[in-house]
């Protein structure tokens, strides 16, 4: 084996033991003399190629010319021109001889022949990848020809590689020479090692080495006769043997022939420059070099172009070979979405062409640039990921939502746009379950109690849905403090109908948390007064709920009489009908319309009964039509008091940090700060008398006995005490101990007009004079109840 070492070619190494690079298997072709060996990185394991040239001789010319490719290969550098890593010589005795090997480390590349068997495209799709292949390797030789003023000599299959983004890429230096034309005096040869090309390879005057001729030929005559040896092997997929075989064009596509037949002219200098190749050919104008060239250079682009292309590339990305889109379209897309010189419609295209990923290939070419794009601040390309969180979210692990997406998307909850905040949202229902605890009690919890006080009543409505949803991820301690504060203290008494159905629902999907006594005083209260919601839905579901709160209570009931009364305080339930799952009705699509403070009640958020989604990604939004409340005729009804407003607190359901609270805490507790409810509106009657009490009782009879006698309708007095016991019970006076009734005064002597003839106190019963009867100035009378002041002036405004 080798156990010397000598110097590297250049000074990039000191021997194979040193190179820090393992050699893997050999491919089984390449070029000239070498060796094709696939290698690994000794650091990390990273892909590379290894190219070994070995020689008994250390004098060998094969070896000289491979040290001149070595040399040149370090130098030139191009886009399309294979990438220099590393290099050594080493020398080793084998019997009585010196074996000598140069090594070339190299980027990941596979000979061109091998990979147009491995990836065996063919009509349409053949001839892009073609095109665009030969488009990259003109563009090399042009640069060695025009620009380095070089050439290459030996242009053909097997002096072209390909990389792992399917990048055509020219190798195989080691006949490379400057272009000497301009040197009169030059009389040798040009191409010190021209002895290695094949003939069927050499233009004619090579063949003849007329150099005086080849000096006097343009720089690129010698290439561009290699360019049309390249096309002849790539299209009739053999080596060629002899020259004669390039006059059959059979093979050759149409729109290339004329092209071909001019880089094969018999005479050098009207061989076609490769840059005008490149320029001019039809074939090489194509759907597929189009769209990488416009990648390549995107930062030419201005917004407009961007904008146009990103938003046709999903639909363009169909059309294209697959194989190449995967590896070499999307890495550039992903690259350019990540330094920020692409357009937000760029993710669309971005996520379509990772679904033709593995899931394997996806977290690792596709994953890392989503995490990254969490945290631009151009808010269009927040709203795509978190429009299309769905597709890739489920690939992310806990750790990396928890620290790394997370903190970013958690701003969008207090973002001023209502669209961004409803991602944001939205976005939960798949983020939540990688969350951690720590994360959900400190963070998450605090946003939800805010947005569930939104001005947008369709995110109040959400946010009640998603608490539904990820009630499951709550540890036992939260879910008791939050969950039925949030939804009966907030939901219930919301004034957007949805959001009130919304509440309905989730208590009942999250049944099995409650224990009896919290259904039985804190749930089943606030559920019933809804079974006379003026919306029909929501009427429908609280009893429903009604119904199977109720039947837990009776299951718990039985099971006390027929076991130990301690048991069984934990009964779940299973949901109502039509709801088997929270989820049914989570991603229902509600559609929020008009004001935000038009909030007429309209169908619940309930997949079978709401409104459908202005698209596919925008659910869990509430739709409003312009129609209002149809309030019942009847006086005892709900509709005749105004449904309380929506609680304004921000501070929600508490401190929940510690996530951890004891059973016996107020059932206020974390809500204490919630506005109480209005005080429902007087029945007539009872207004009409507030009415009375607060009119000053100086006023004159002609303003007074007109007026009361409109507050109220002439009753006997036996219905007058019947409508006072209904309204004053609560502050009446206890029943006098006599016998004799309240009013003694006859039917026919009560005053009609007067309104408070009905409660006044009963006629004295001793003998004295009634005040009445006593001659005193008269004097208005002393303000009682606090229904009059001094300085007030009459109802009639005197």
């Amino acid at each position: 084996m080798l156990k010397f070492l000598k110097g590297v070619v250049g000074g990039s190494g000191t021997g194979v033991k040193d190179l820090p690079y393992n050699l893997g298997e050999p491919y089984p072709s390449s070029w000239g003399s070498w060796l094709h060996y696939r290698g690994t990185s000794r650091d990390d394991g990273s892909p590379v190629s290894i190219f070994a040239l070995s020689g008994n001789n250390p004098q060998d010319g094969h070896l000289a010319a491979g040290r001149n490719g070595v040399k040149r290969l370090r130098t030139v550098r191009h886009p399309n021109i294979l990438s220099f890593l590393h290099s050594t010589e080493a020398e080793a005795i084998d019997g009585s001889s010196t074996k000598v090997t140069i090594y070339i480390v190299t980027e990941p590349v596979m000979p061109l022949s091998e990979k147009l068997k491995e990836l065996s495209l063919k009509g349409t799709q053949r001839d892009e990848y073609y095109a665009w292949g030969l488009s990259q390797i003109a563009k090399a030789v042009s640069f060695l020809n025009n620009d380095c003023k070089l050439v290459h000599g030996n242009v053909c299959l097997a002096s072209v590689v390909v990389t792992q983004t399917l990048d055509w890429k020219l190798h195989a230096f080691d006949v490379l020479s400057e272009f000497d034309g301009n040197n009169p005096s030059a009389t040798g040869p040009m191409l010190q090692y021209e002895w290695l090309v094949g003939s069927q390879y050499k233009p004619t005057e090579l063949v003849k080495s007329d150099w005086a001729s080849i000096r006097k030929s343009p720089p690129w005559a010698i290439d561009s006769w290699g360019l049309g040896c390249l096309i002849y092997e790539l299209f009739s997929g053999t080596k060629l043997s002899t020259t004669e075989e390039l006059r059959n064009t059979t093979p050759i596509p149409k729109s290339l022939l004329p092209d071909y037949q001019r880089l094969l002219s018999s005479m050098p200098s009207r061989r076609l420059n490769s840059s005008k190749l490149v320029e001019n050919s039809e074939y090489l104008q194509n759907k597929l070099v189009d769209t990488i060239h416009f990648m390549e250079i995107l930062n030419l682009k201005d917004s407009v172009e961007k904008d146009t292309f990103f938003r046709k590339l999903p639909n363009l990305a169909e059309q294209l070979p697959r194989q190449i889109v995967l590896k070499k379209l999307l890495p550039l897309l992903a690259s350019a979405l990540e330094f920020g010189s692409a357009a937000a419609p760029a993710l669309t295209a971005l996520l379509k062409m990772g679904s033709w990923l593995s899931p394997e290939e996806f977290n690792a070419k596709v994953l890392p640039t989503i995490v990254k794009l969490f945290a631009s601040n151009d808010r269009a390309i927040r709203v795509g990921l978190l429009q299309h969180i769905d597709q890739f979210g489920e690939s992310f692990s806990a750790n990396t939502v928890d620290e790394q997406v997370y903190p970013h998307v958690a701003t969008g909850f207090s973002d001023t746009s209502a669209f961004l905040r409803e991602l944001t949202l939205k976005s939960m229902l798949i983020l939540a379950p990688k969350l951690s605890q720590r994360t959900i009690s400190t963070s998450l919890l605090k946003f939800l109690s805010k947005l569930q006080v939104d001005e947008e009543p369709a995110i109040r409505t959400n946010t009640t849905i998603l608490l539904g949803n990820i009630a499951s991820y709550l540890n036992d301690g939260t879910r008791k403090r939050v969950l039925i504060n949030a939804f009966t203290v907030r939901a219930l008494r919301d004034t957007f109908s949805p959001a009130r159905g919304a509440g309905i629902m989730a208590l009942c999907a999250t049944s099995s948390y409650y224990d009896v006594t919290e259904i039985a005083a804190r749930i089943l209260p606030n559920v019933v007064v809804l079974t006379i919601d003026p919306d029909n839905d929501v009427r429908t579901k609280a009893f429903q709920a009604v119904e199977q709160f109720l039947q837990l209570l009776k299951n718990h009931y039985e099971k006390s009489n027929l076991e130990d009364s301690s048991g069984a305080t934990n009964a779940g339930i299973s949901s109502i009908p039509g709801n088997a799952s929270i989820l049914g009705w989570a991603m229902s699509s509600l559609t929020l319309k008009g004001k935000p403070s038009e909030h007429a009640p309209v169908a619940t958020a309930n997949s079978g009964t709401t409104a459908s989604s202005t698209s596919p990604n925008t659910s869990l939004t509430v739709e409003t039509p312009s129609t209002t409340m149809v309030r019942p005729s009847s006086s005892t009804d709900l509709s005749d008091q105004p449904v309380p407003p929506s609680p304004t607190s921000t501070d929600g359901w508490g401190e929940v940090e510690n996530g951890i609270h004891e059973e016996q805490e107020s059932e206020k507790d974390g809500w204490d700060d919630l506005e109480p409810l209005e005080e429902p509106k007087p029945a007539p009657a009872l207004a009409n008398i507030q009415a009375a009490q607060k009119r000053p009782v100086s006023q004159s009879m002609s303003h007074s006995r007109p007026q009361a006698s409109n507050l109220r309708p002439k009753s006997t007095p036996k219905v007058m005490k019947e409508e006072d016991d209904e309204l004053w019970g609560s502050i009446a006076a206890p029943v006098p101990k006599s016998s004799k009734p309240l009013n003694v005064k006859p039917a026919a002597m009560v005053d009609d007009d007067d309104p408070w003839a009905a409660i006044a106190a009963p006629a004295p019963t001793t003998s004295a004079k009634p005040l009445s009867a006593r001659a005193r100035p008269a004097k208005p009378a002393a303000p009682r109840l606090g229904a009059q002041r001094t300085n007030r002036t009459s109802s009639s405004g005197m």
